[in-house]
């Protein structure tokens, strides 16, 4: 199941925060990490657990093992030119490579505008910015000792996902399904989601993986908590013609 869309016909503002977030989020990966070729930049400013829970930054050439201690490679790592822990925030808008920042940016343009909506331009700063950090502390308390870099847009999206599916259950979203063109609820699209990111989660063994499961899932419960905490006080928004 592939969202493609859904309904913005409450929408009344215009969602310069999401666009902003999709603009950073491009023009980084395409000046600053060289269309991901820019091996310095993705090692220094993006977010590795060891460093977080150490305090140390790491420099030279390392090597990563399986859950079973299999040698799986080696990762360099660079000096980083500010603390380690700005990297919460760096890495929050880089990407490994098209595929990535493709389906990140798709899934922020479909639904963090009707979040966006709702509560607001400031809030949803806040609300997203927080939903990243929380993801990536998901990640970096699942493997502590972890050297992989974590880098991307996923786990605050995951926020807005969990915030939607929250705010507007039954929303349709038109989906790619099976080869097939449909809109199903926002419920069955994301739960279907989310449930995948526990499936795989769960399977995967965790240090040699190249998806932070755990950053999806702790982004998405994160939006869950906190997105009725960012809406209080904010009414839904119609268009005039729609409340007159």
């Amino acid at each position: 199941m592939f969202p493609i869309g859904d309904d913005n016909s409450d929408l009344v503002i215009t969602p310069y925060v999401n666009y902003a977030f999709i603009a950073i989020n491009v023009l980084v990966f395409v000046f600053l990490q060289g269309l991901g070729g820019n091996e310095w930049f993705n090692a220094a400013f993006s977010l590795v657990p060891k460093e977080i829970t150490s305090g140390v930054d790491l420099a030279g050439m390392y090597e990563f093992k399986s859950s079973s201690g299999q040698v799986l490679g080696s990762i360099p790592h660079v000096d980083t030119p500010l603390p380690v822990y700005f990297n919460f925030l760096s890495s929050m808008f880089m990407h490994g490579g098209f595929g990535h920042i493709f389906g990140n940016m798709l899934f922020l343009w479909i639904f963090g505008d009707n979040i966006e909506n709702l509560i607001g331009h400031i809030r949803f700063i806040i609300f997203y910015l927080i939903c990243g950090i929380a993801a990536a502390v998901a990640q970096v308390v699942m493997g502590p000792d972890s050297i992989i870099p974590m880098l991307g847009a996923s786990g605050a999206i995951s926020g807005v996902l969990g915030g939607y599916v929250l705010l507007f259950p039954t929303r349709k979203v038109r989906v790619i399904l099976l080869r097939m063109y449909t809109t199903v609820p926002a419920w069955v699209a994301l739960g279907m989601w989310i449930g995948l990111q526990l499936f795989q989660g769960y399977m995967d063994s965790g240090e040699g993986g190249g998806v932070a499961y755990a950053a999806h899932i702790g982004g998405f419960f994160a939006g869950l908590a906190l997105i009725k905490v960012f809406a209080m006080g904010k009414a839904p928004r119609y268009f005039a013609r729609e409340s007159s």
